[in-house]
């Protein structure tokens, strides 16, 4: 929707769908429908033959879908977005539809390790040489370039440890050689940071996270150029990677109160890092809103907030990490984040089947290190429950 009374974020998650609403409901109706019939049957082949049609069959596209496509490509600022079943699908679908045997891909040494694990067993399997650098380090990407290089895989901040990429510095130097970039946005969400106003080229969230907000739906999404979105839907049609109706209507009610979400989790994760930092129990602080932080001063420049995510190294390793997040009463001990509620989870414990010792040092994940997705709660709250589980 272009409108020019809509010129706040917080305007565009509530009207910027409506274009696409073709009903008079104010709340979107679920188009719970596998298919769609057309009594017109040059326009029923027009539509078969067609590219994304919404209503066809719902493998192809959904008007909920359609949706929740036209807020986020809003909000990144990219003509067009693609709904998928889940974050790793989104990720997936943006780098194997754009890749061949014999091409090469740089990723970063700090990433989800669903991603850890596209790039460093399935790419593979399919003749593509992976090279990982240090994503402090933007002239790391610049010297892992070949002429074989066709794509730079990011993730900023990176999951767990909150490293950040210099996303304007590393889009300058793709620029420069032809290369695409793709970076995980979910830890930053839209609201904090934009990665196509740095050059980024295509932005990819799990929107089982911020965007949906609430723990109750899977979900992902890929914002970039039409041509670019459109190749990857091609493949989303043959691997089955579609969102559906139910599920997109899930995350459109999320995206309705993402601003006021993140904010408050912004401000409550501030103070939490805070507290954490100058706890005796506490090794280190992974924060990038903390002037401690060594991407502080990126972080300021990058990102118009810091975030609801941190992590710390709990003093004694493995067993005092799991004994302290044990004690905690408010945040569950989850795997996922970015939702209302305060989630907490070990990563050396939940990826010790993806990553093996070695793995996880090279990942810079210590054994007792807690993630911590700080919610909206009371910030009073979730302190004084840190401090007596940590006592």
């Amino acid at each position: 929707m272009h409108d020019d009374t809509i010129r706040d974020i917080a305007s565009l998650l509530i009207h910027g769908d409506r274009d696409v609403n073709n009903t008079r409901a104010v709340s979107p109706p679920i188009w719970q429908t596998a298919n769609f019939f057309n009594n017109d049957l040059q326009a029923f082949r027009k539509e078969a033959e067609g590219v994304r049609p919404p209503e066809f069959y719902t493998r192809y596209g959904n008007p909920n879908a359609s949706q929740f496509e036209t807020i986020v490509s809003q909000l990144e600022g990219t003509e067009t977005a693609l709904a998928t079943a889940s974050g790793m699908a989104a990720m997936t679908l943006a780098v194997m539809s754009n890749v061949r045997a014999g091409d090469h891909v740089v990723g970063q040494r700090s990433h989800y390790a669903g991603t850890s694990t596209l790039l460093d067993e399935i790419l593979p399997n399919f003749g593509v040489k992976v090279t990982r650098v240090d994503q402090t380090r933007p002239e790391a990407f610049a010297e892992a370039v070949t002429p074989a290089t066709k794509w730079f895989v990011l993730e900023s901040p990176s999951n767990p440890i909150l490293h950040l990429t210099d996303l304007e510095a590393v889009s300058a130097i793709a620029k420069k050689h032809g290369i695409v970039t793709v970076v995980d946005s979910t830890f930053a969400s839209p609201i904090n940071t934009r990665p196509a106003s740095l050059g980024i080229d295509i932005v990819m969230h799990s929107a089982t996270k911020y965007l949906g907000g609430h723990s109750d739906v899977i979900a992902g999404i890929v914002a970039g150029s039409t041509e670019m979105i459109d190749r990857m839907w091609h493949y989303s049609i043959v691997f089955g990677a579609t969102l559906g109706p139910f599920d997109s209507w899930l995350i459109l009610r999320g995206l309705r109160t993402l601003q006021l979400r993140v904010a408050q989790q912004n401000r409550n994760a501030a103070a939490v890092a805070e507290f954490l930092s100058k706890h005796r129990k506490v090794a280190r602080v992974n924060y990038p809103g903390l002037p401690s932080h060594p991407q502080h001063e990126l972080a300021k420049r990058q990102m118009s907030g810091f975030g609801g995510m941190l992590s710390f190294d709990v003093r004694g390793g493995y067993d005092a990490a799991a004994a302290v997040a044990s004690r905690l009463r408010l945040p569950r001990y989850a795997a996922s984040l970015g939702a209302v509620e305060s989630l907490i989870v070990q990563p050396a414990a939940m990826w010790a089947h993806i990553m093996d010792e070695q793995g996880l040092k090279d990942a810079a994940i210590p054994p007792g290190l807690l993630r911590l997705s700080v919610g909206i709660e009371g910030e009073a709250d979730l302190i004084r429950d840190l401090d007596q589980a940590l006592s």
